[in-house]
């Protein structure tokens, strides 16, 4: 990984630039005027772009970059505002000032949700193990304008650690969070917006497993909640109560702390 600027520059993107390249403890590289595929293929890596607007984090040997945006956490707290059901949060059940982990964060669109339902009083961590991917995620969930007051505060509450889920909750007392959220990559494919096709390039890959659910269990208040593919083998495997639905591609499965 390296960091470098737009090709229009000014001096707070170098030093910021910079910061980042720290930061991070990768390379700054000066752009000078040259494209980013020219400078990905002199050092054969991936590189994170500072932007006048945002951070862009380019796979190598891939044209579209990955940046952060809220994808469809926007419309689903307009929704929400109106008065409308929103399936997560009918899985998860969140309430004001509870506490929430989501294990798999991605571009934290349910994270946001979550953090809009629990308010001010409650607590919204999202684990991400690309640091990378972290690291952009977090300072766009900082600083990104929505318009919308109520979701730039939730945007602005959630905690993102970088780490491995499992790593994480090992490191967490006994019923530390109410509700443990996981959402990995479907066992099939669907087609999603471009933002999760970019950012599956520097996605984790780690299936579910016994020693990571009872982990889970362990942190649990309430529930564990884990959304995938209407077709997945994990719901049956790991005894999910399932909220079926009939024309969705995904159901979210519901496992309650006994």
């Amino acid at each position: 990984m390296f960091v470098t600027t737009a090709g229009r520059t000014n001096e707070a993107m170098i030093e910021q630039a910079k910061q980042i390249a720290k930061e991070l403890q990768v390379k700054y590289v000066e752009r000078k005027k040259r494209s980013i595929q020219s400078i990905q293929l002199i050092l054969q890596d991936d590189c994170i772009v500072v932007g006048k607007e945002r951070l862009e984090l380019y796979p190598f040997w891939e044209k579209d970059p990955f940046f952060f945006h809220p994808n469809s956490a926007m419309f689903r707290i307009k929704r929400m505002l109106k008065g409308e059901h929103d399936p997560f949060l009918e899985a998860a059940q969140l309430e004001p000032g509870m506490g929430f982990l989501d294990c798999t964060l991605g571009l934290a669109s349910d994270s946001i949700i979550a953090s809009f339902a629990v308010g001010e009083k409650g607590e919204v961590t999202g684990v991400e193990a690309n640091p990378y991917l972290a690291y952009i995620v977090e300072k766009g969930l900082s600083k990104w304008n929505s318009g919308l007051e109520t979701m730039d505060l939730a945007m602005k509450r959630i905690n993102v650690v970088s780490s491995f889920a499992k790593r994480y909750l090992q490191s967490l007392a006994d019923e530390s969070y109410d509700v443990i959220y996981f959402d990995p990559m479907f066992e099939e494919n669907i087609l999603e917006s471009d933002g999760i096709q970019a950012l599956t390039k520097f996605a984790v890959y780690h299936d579910l497993d016994t020693e990571l659910m009872n982990e889970a269990m362990r942190v649990a208040r309430k529930r564990i909640v884990l959304k995938d593919h209407f077709r997945s083998t994990r719901f049956e495997k790991f005894g999910f109560h399932v909220y079926k639905r009939k024309t969705a591609k995904f159901h979210f499965g519901v496992l309650e702390k006994q």
